[in-house]
């Protein structure tokens, strides 16, 4: 027989149901609390970061996203500069698996220009990590991977790239391993392109890459063509200070530091001092001019022979052995009748023109390689009129670009700028010259260019004017007189000047086109002229043969002298 044991249903009285509707209504009201604050939380860091953050920080968030350095655009927006991740080549030595030559070996195959024993040392360094490579091409790294290497990695890394190559290099300069802004405008600009609420949007630059690149073409061309050990240029607007080309050759590439030249890093048109020559002849009569020493265009000068001053003796390379005026001094670049000049108007006074136009410091832009004129220390009678043929005084090329921007546009000294300006920010300058004296010099620039030193200058229809320069360069506490510094400076076009391009050429042989002379006329002069005819177009200034500033004053002064091409 069998038996069935029933079990009891638990029964639950009403207390026992009314508790456990109660535990479950305070779990579910928790729940819900721990909800809503949660919510709140998220709620109020959102609101934090929307009234208070800048959205650049964090490697997560939205600043992750703006480069760790701005870019660098020219006027136009042209990319000159920008930062991309890129990749390193690291290794734990420690770590290795394999040989440690035959490693190196691969290596060297890889990047041929480092050597195996530099590899083999890197990879047998008794560190936790090292850098075998700190920038390298993708096809690089898939090269290295290949060796299947555990202890090799490849670690991303920000790199600055230039993608115009060494187009204005000494402009742009570089950055250090670090990322710090070491020459140039990455320099000088630092803590703008590093600014976490700027580096965003780009620096923009006066440099016209269009015309940068003209400049150094021509320049480069005509460099190799005399042989020369290097040369300058530059293009200025002679009525902002913004610098749209500055070229220094020879050149480095910034994307590619190690095994060039630090000679190539030196900035010859900021950091370089020259005796400029006859170029300073315009300023220091321009001097004079507005001292109320010369008074008329017709007044003359003798230059009938050598001028004795102590034991020294001022001499014309080409000499007419006359008595010239203002104009023929310029025109056939007269050493003699200009020291004249100087002595009228005196040490002191032709100091007092120099400092306005700051020839007594480093010059006025904003990059940190600028070079220290050589000022005269005993500034006597002789030396001052060394000095107004630029003889005895040393400055850089952009000094003489500014002064020279001055004495065109009205007589306004303004300080050089690589950036770009707007309406409004153009710096008011100061008065240097008097705007007849600046209107009278258009005129004498033009004519030295139309009928004297300057004519191989003369772009048809560009209205140029301006003055060479051709100087002996000091050597053991005199002059070496096959070593010569050749310069133009000029300006365009002269009856509304906007532009003043200078060229410079450092130690320029003859050739056979030149029938074996290097001065300025047969170097730095015809390069000019071309740099002209390409920039022009691109500036809007197109040739015209209708226009021109008014030298027919001027032209009788000149007489029926034979010309010369004395500089």
């Amino acid at each position: 027989m069998t038996t069935l044991v029933a079990r009891p249903e638990r029964v639950r009285t009403a207390s026992q149901r009314y508790q456990l509707t109660e535990v479950a209504h305070h779990r579910l009201m928790l729940l819900l609390l721990l909800f809503t604050a949660g919510v709140m939380l998220i709620g109020v860091r959102l609101l934090w970061l929307g009234l208070f953050a800048d959205g650049t920080h964090g490697a997560r968030g939205p600043g992750s996203l703006i480069p760790a350095r701005a870019d660098i655009v020219d006027r136009n927006g042209v990319p000159l500069a920008r930062t991309m991740d890129a990749y390193s080549i690291g290794v734990r030595p420690r770590e290795l698996l394999g040989d440690p030559m035959e490693i190196a070996r691969h290596l060297h195959d890889i990047f041929p220009d480092e050597p195996v024993a530099s590899f083999y040392k890197k990879l047998t360094r008794d560190v936790r990590f090292t850098y075998l490579r700190r920038r390298a091409l993708p096809e690089e790294v898939a090269a290295v991977n290949a060796l299947g290497e555990i202890a090799i990695e490849f670690p991303r890394e920000k790199e600055r790239l230039y993608p115009q190559r060494t187009l204005g290099a000494h402009v742009l300069g570089f950055v250090d391993l670090d990322g710090y802004g070491a020459m140039g405008v990455e320099r000088a600009f630092d803590e703008r392109l590093t600014d976490e609420k700027l580096k965003g949007s780009p620096l923009v630059l006066s440099i016209d890459s269009r015309v940068q690149g003209a400049m150094e073409s021509e320049l480069y061309a005509g460099m190799i063509a005399h042989k020369a050990i290097g040369a300058t240029g530059l293009v200025l607007d002679a009525n902002t200070g913004e610098i749209l080309a500055m070229a220094s050759l020879p050149v480095f590439n910034p994307n590619k530091l190690s095994g060039g030249s630090m000679e190539a890093r030196r900035n010859g048109v900021t950091q370089a001092v020259y005796e400029l020559g006859s170029t300073f002849k315009p300023i220091s009569i321009a001097a004079a001019m507005d001292a109320g020493v010369v008074t008329s265009m017709s007044k003359r000068y003798d230059a009938t022979q050598p001028l004795q001053v102590g034991g020294f003796r001022i001499r014309d390379d080409h000499p007419l052995k006359a008595w010239i005026n203002v104009p023929q001094t310029l025109v056939h670049s007269s050493n003699i009748a200009t020291a004249r000049i100087a002595d009228e108007l005196g040490p002191q006074r032709m100091q007092e023109a120099f400092r306005k136009l700051e020839f007594d410091r480093r010059p006025a832009i904003e990059l940190k390689e600028r070079g220290n004129t050589l000022w005269p220390s005993n500034w006597g009678r002789l030396t001052n009129m060394t000095v107004s043929y630029g003889h005895g005084i040393a400055v850089t090329p952009l000094h003489l670009a500014s002064a020279y921007a001055a004495l065109v546009n009205g007589g306004i000294w303004r300080p050089a700028t690589l950036q770009k300006l707007k309406d409004g920010e153009v710096p008011q300058g100061r008065r240097v010259f008097t705007a007849a004296t600046s209107a009278r010099m258009r005129q004498l620039l033009r004519m030295i260019v139309a009928a004297g030193t300057g004519r191989s200058a003369d772009a048809k229809g560009f209205r140029v004017g301006g003055k060479t320069g051709s100087a002996e360069k000091p050597f053991q506490g005199g002059y070496a007189r096959s070593s010569l510094v050749t310069t133009f400076a000029a300006a365009f076009p002269m009856e509304n000047p906007k532009y003043v391009v200078l060229t410079m050429m450092d130690e320029p042989k003859g050739n056979a086109e030149t029938f074996g002379l290097r001065t300025a006329a047969w170097t730095a002069a015809p390069v000019t002229k071309k740099v002209v005819e390409r920039i022009g177009p691109m500036l809007g200034i197109y040739p015209d043969l209708n226009r021109d500033v008014d030298i027919s004053e001027l032209m009788p002064l000149l007489g029926h002298e034979e010309d010369k091409e004395a500089e």
